[in-house]
């Protein structure tokens, strides 16, 4: 019964801590890829409650990343998800340039 139990116990606790990341091209100009990165964050419960809002809002625009990384010419725009089984959910705009 103890193996079981421990069994169980290390099943629930993989499961907890599955997580799945996929990352996107967004979009590319005729820009040189430059040193500098923006990014611009969301969390969120099943991709519809956000969790950490700044009054209910949350900017992670193209814009918002570029200025958070001192970008005024865009290269590259990237969106990462990440999810941890589904229920907590980040949403990343990754912005490179100069």
């Amino acid at each position: 019964m103890k193996k079981l139990t421990t069994l169980i116990a290390a099943a629930a606790l993989t499961l907890g801590l599955a997580a799945c990341t996929s990352i996107r091209p967004v979009n590319a100009t005729a820009n040189p890829v430059g040193s500098k990165v923006g990014e611009a964050e969301t969390m969120s419960l099943f991709r519809a409650l956000t969790i950490k809002p700044k009054f209910l809002y949350q900017d992670y625009s193209i814009q918002t990343a570029a200025k958070n990384g001192g970008i005024s010419r865009i290269s590259t725009v990237d969106v990462l998800n990440k999810s941890i089984l589904g229920i907590i959910c980040y949403t990343t705009t990754i912005v490179t340039g100069e």
